[in-house]
Order: C-alpha cells, then sequence, then structure tokens
C-alpha cells in the first residue's frame, strides 16, 4: 500500500474562519480522497498556528491569556472538519507539546549547522502578514494586504536564518523539479524572488517584547518568530523527530496554500528544511484568492462568508461543488451568491438529483430485482479515465474534473429521454434500467472525492437488492 502525505497551511487563530480557508481544505480533501480511493494509505494535515503578535494582541485585547484564547479559536477551526466533511486525518496545533519539542531540536540542528546567527538590526513590519517588508512592497507607506494596519518599526536583536545561503540550491530545486510548485507562474515567480538575491531573515523575538512563542533553545530572553515555527508543524504532525519511522514512511509532503505563500512555502520552508539535513517537500500547489460578488472579502464591506453557516444553509456538498465546479483553482475567482443558486438548480436539483430520482422512480415501478447488479471497482470508471478524469485530478484541475463527472450526467440525462423507457415494458425496459443503474454507480463512485456524501446516498440508494425512490438529494432553491 502506497504511503500519501498532503498538507494545507495552518491558518492564524486571530479571525473566525472564512471561505477561502474553506476552498484550500475542500482541495486538498479531494485529493486525499482520491488517493484513497486508489488504496493509498493517506495522511492529511490541518491544524492551527497559535504564536505571533497578532494572536497575543488579539488575546490582550479580549481580556484573555493567549492560551485560553487559542483554545476557544482552535475549536473553531476543528468543526470545519463536519461542517465540509473534511477527511483529514491530523490536526495539528503549534502549542501542543510534541510540536514545540520538534521546533527546539529543529532549531538545534540548524544552529550546529552555523546557519543561525544573532545580530542587531532594523525593519519595516507588516503585522497582519507577520512579514518583514521592503520599500517596495509597500504602497504609500502600507501593505497592500492588510492597507489598515501601521506598519511597525523593529530595531533590536535577534537570531537570524542565513537564508542567502541557499540560493544555489533553491534554484537547483526548481530546475530539477519543473513542477514543484503549481502553477507554472507561481514556480516562475519564485524562481524570479530567489535570483534575484536572498536576505537572511529574522527567526526570534524578544520575549521582554513579545512573549507568546516556543523559547528559544538556551536563550531564555529570546521566543521563535511566528513563521520558522509553524513551518515546522507538517514534520512534527507526522511524528518528526521522535518517530522517524513513520516520518520517512510518510514524507515528503504535497502542500496546498494561496497565492500570498509562495515564498514562505516554495523558498523559506525549503531552506530551512535543507539547513536541519531532511528532504525537500514533493509538490506545492498554490490556489487563488476569492473575491465576493466582485469585491474584495471584508469585515467592513459585510460581504464575509462563514462557510460553516452556508453549509448548514444549503448543504456541504453543495458548497463543495460550487467551489470545486466554477472557481478557477489556482487563478483569482469571484463567489457570486446569483450564480451559486443558479448552478445548484441546473447542476445540482435539475441535474444530478432530477435524474437519479427518474431511475430511481423508474426502478421503483417496474419492480426490478438487482440482487447481482455489479457495483463499480476498486479503478475509475474506463470511460472517466480516457475523458481525462484522472489526469485532471492528477494536475489538481478540481473544475475540469467535475466537468467530465458531468457530462456523463448529461449524456445519461439525454440517453433516457431517447430512449423513452416508461414507454417500454418487459424485458426490453430492464435492460435500459439495469444498464442506467450501472452508469449512476459509475458517476457516484467517481463523485466521491467531490461530493462524498451524495456518492454514498446514491451508492446505498442503488445497491439493490430492489432501488426505490428517495427524497431529492438536493432541492430546488
Amino acid at each position: 500500500m502506497a504511503k500519501f502525505y498532503i498538507t494545507t497551511t495552518i491558518p492564524y487563530v486571530n479571525a473566525e474562519p472564512h471561505i477561502g480557508l474553506a476552498l484550500e481544505e475542500i482541495q486538498a480533501d479531494v485529493i486525499a480522497r482520491y488517493h484513497r480511493l486508489q488504496g493509498d494509505d493517506v495522511i492529511y494535515n490541518f491544524g492551527t498556528d497559535e504564536h505571533g503578535l497578532k494572536i497575543y494582541q488579539k488575546a490582550q485585547e479580549l481580556g484573555k491569556s493567549p492560551q485560553e484564547y487559542c483554545d476557544e479559536y482552535a475549536l473553531k477551526f476543528r468543526a470545519l472538519k463536519d461542517a465540509l466533511n473534511l477527511s483529514y486525518t491530523n490536526f495539528i496545533r503549534t502549542t501542543d507539546k510534541h510540536h514545540i519539542e520538534a521546533a527546539q531540536t529543529f532549531w538545534e540542528l540548524c544552529m550546529k549547522k552555523g546557519d543561525i546567527y544573532k545580530k542587531l538590526y532594523k525593519i519595516k513590519y507588516c503585522v497582519g502578514c507577520e512579514l518583514e517588508k521592503t520599500d517596495s512592497e509597500l504602497v504609500d507607506g502600507k501593505c497592500p494586504l492588510h492597507p489598515k494596519l501601521e506598519i511597525q518599526i523593529y530595531k533590536e536583536e535577534n537570531y537570524f536564518f542565513k537564508f542567502s545561503k541557499y540560493q544555489k540550491a533553491l534554484l537547483e530545486l526548481y530546475k530539477k523539479s519543473p513542477e514543484f510548485v503549481i502553477p507554472s507562474s507561481k514556480l516562475n515567480e519564485i524562481k524570479m524572488f530567489a535570483e534575484q538575491g536572498l536576505q537572511d531573515f529574522s527567526i526570534s523575538r524578544l520575549k521582554a517584547k513579545m512573549p507568546w512563542g516556543i523559547d528559544v533553545p538556551d536563550d531564555p530572553d529570546h521566543v521563535m518568530y511566528v513563521w520558522f515555527d509553524a513551518l515546522i508543524n507538517y514534520i512534527s504532525t507526522i511524528g518528526w523527530p521522535k518517530d522517524m519511522k513513520q516520518f520517512e514512511a510518510y514524507w515528503p509532503v504535497v502542500q496546498f496554500a494561496g497565492k500570498d505563500q509562495v515564498r514562505q512555502q516554495a523558498a523559506m520552508w525549503q531552506a530551512m528544511l535543507m539547513s536541519a539535513g531532511l528532504p525537500s517537500s514533493k509538490q506545492i500547489f498554490i490556489h487563488g484568492f476569492l473575491t465576493v460578488d466582485g469585491q474584495k472579502i471584508s469585515k467592513s464591506l459585510g460581504n464575509t462568508i462563514d462557510p460553516i453557516k452556508e453549509a448548514e444553509k444549503y448543504g456541504t456538498d453543495a458548497i463543495r461543488y460550487y467551489l470545486l465546479a466554477k472557481i478557477n483553482p489556482t487563478e483569482d475567482s469571484d463567489f457570486s451568491w446569483a450564480k451559486f443558486r443558479e448552478t445548484y438548480n441546473a447542476d445540482l436539483a435539475n441535474g444530478l438529483g432530477n435524474l437519479v430520482a427518474r431511475v430511481a422512480k423508474l426502478c421503483e415501478t417496474n419492480d426490478l430485482d438487482f440482487s447481482n447488479t455489479k457495483h463499480p471497482s476498486t479503478e475509475l470508471t474506463q470511460s472517466l479515465e480516457v475523458a481525462g478524469y484522472r489526469t485532471h485530478l492528477e494536475n489538481y484541475q478540481f473544475n475540469l474534473a467535475v466537468e467530465e463527472i458531468w457530462k456523463e450526467v448529461k449524456a445519461l440525462d439525454m440517453q433516457l429521454s431517447e430512449d423513452k423507457p416508461w414507454l417500454k415494458k418487459g424485458e426490453g425496459v430492464k435492460q435500459l434500467l439495469r444498464e442506467y443503474v450501472r452508469q449512476i454507480n459509475n458517476i457516484a463512485f467517481a463523485l466521491q472525492p467531490f461530493l462524498p456524501e451524495t456518492a454514498d446516498k446514491i451508492l446505498e440508494q442503488f445497491k439493490g437488492p430492489k432501488i426505490k425512490s428517495e427524497k431529492p438529494l438536493f432541492p430546488r432553491l
């Protein structure tokens, strides 16, 4: 049995779960489920990033200890599992004891390698990004991603990581693995970033100013910089450094991240792994940002989308379907409520739902026995294989893979209209219905990574020996 390890980024717990995070988790969940369908042993990692200045300030603002605040918000992110029907196996928190120990061991390895040193420095810093900013990255003195936050000026003695040392090694990695970052535009972006020269980055903060972090080994006056600590979750969650048997069985990892994470995931983290003597990640998939009805998602505009509430309102699979079928996997896309409702009625209620209901009713009316019905095998159906289903999924083209399944839905719908089975009787109608049932089972099998709840309902309804009508899969809006 092949091992497969996939992870998303772990979100800061300084805000509620949002629709952009839902997109990333659902995309990763599809790949995890797809690999399980093929018989792979899958670890799928999610979790929460719980250190840093943003969280410390937010906890102070609310009159809570940072740990109390993190505990409260970790529960909100855990709730995404049921709301979005996520199949993650690991939920890592950066306040977990085993992660803290792993981060300190990792620091010691990099220090031993000669890649950590201390110096006095002055920087411009965006608290929203938890990153240093150069003047060229600012617009009118503000971070373009967080224009309402004042840029902080820090002048203090910190530990630094020798990022500059790994320029050549990173460029060789990108050259050797042309699909290391997907899409190719993001690989080109990180190559250009590395080619321009890498600047060593700060990896600690003075505990007197910002105490909420992991203690730096052998220096009680410093805590680790949040990014250095958080990135290590990808290895601590699978047992590194204590359970090396498990780590070596599953590593390297396929990572999912948003387009604002390219530098951190594809360069900083890879250099850190090289310093610690560990293999690089296997691949990094970068998705775009979401807007809502053409506007940037913002609390001030009142257009934030709570994926948990919307899943309760419309159904988990309706949310999953729209994000997978109608959102471009790698480019910025718009979430439109008008288009969502139109898509729901056209593709789910009138499309898949109506097809399943029609065939089930015909089977019930004709009182057929399907005791000997063949179920889909553990291999993907030949028709979908030829159409490119597997190829699309392995290239993270979720919308195109869903499109292939819906071609099958539409083709079967047209076949019913042409065959007019309701006008036939005897063995003729039985043969037609058995073929329809076979095709619906194949469609449901292929749907499992995308709409797992719906797929399970269809497979259960059509397993026989008697097939009966059930309530609509997707009631019209």
